[in-house]
């Protein structure tokens, strides 16, 4: 087995399930953090939605969350999408992206060059996609949807966005 990481350690100063529990994040300690994609919302309020993190902070450009497990191979959050909202059409070149559909449906959109599909996730349906393939997503229905959103690195670089798209000239704050 490769070297432990230090995360992986049981510190000498604590329990053994003392330092369990600093490995469990749950529910009741997180709150939807709407801001994290805020200067989207801004831009167009078709763009709003809110992460809840687990394991570390994504790829949405928070910079640090002290209330999440420290990420070593993946980040963990769920993401709500208000109804008739979307998430828009971003790429990660270095990291694939899975999305795990909880509750409602929505409309994936995948690009890769010329190449352009759509695809309809519904509960408990999910999708692995590669770096470097555009996706975008929908809330078709009338009630917000819910997916857990894994990213297949600790620290995602931020993502980009089609040249001719509306947010590739909009500054982060």
């Amino acid at each position: 087995m490769s070297e432990m990481l230090e995360t992986w350690k049981k510190p000498d100063d604590l329990s053994f399930q003392e330092w369990m529990e600093t490995r469990v994040a749950r529910f009741k300690g997180r709150k939807y953090d709407w801001n994290a994609l805020k200067f989207q919302a801004d831009f167009d309020p078709k763009y709003r939605r809110a992460q809840m993190r687990y394991i570390g902070t994504g790829a949405t450009g928070v910079k640090a969350d002290t209330n999440t497990i420290p990420a070593e191979h993946f980040t963990f959050s769920t993401m709500v999408l208000p109804s008739k909202c979307e998430g828009p059409l971003h790429v990660h070149d270095d990291v694939e992206e899975v999305f795990f559909v909880l509750k409602g449906t929505i409309t994936l959109f995948l690009k890769d060059g010329d190449d352009y599909m759509e695809t309809v996730l519904e509960e408990r349906d999910v999708i692995s996609i590669p770096p470097r393939i555009y996706r975008g997503l929908f809330n078709h229905g009338e009630e917000e949807a819910l997916m857990c959103v894994m990213l297949g690195t600790p620290k995602p670089q931020i993502p980009t966005y089609p040249e001719d798209h509306p947010l590739s000239k909009v500054k982060r704050n």
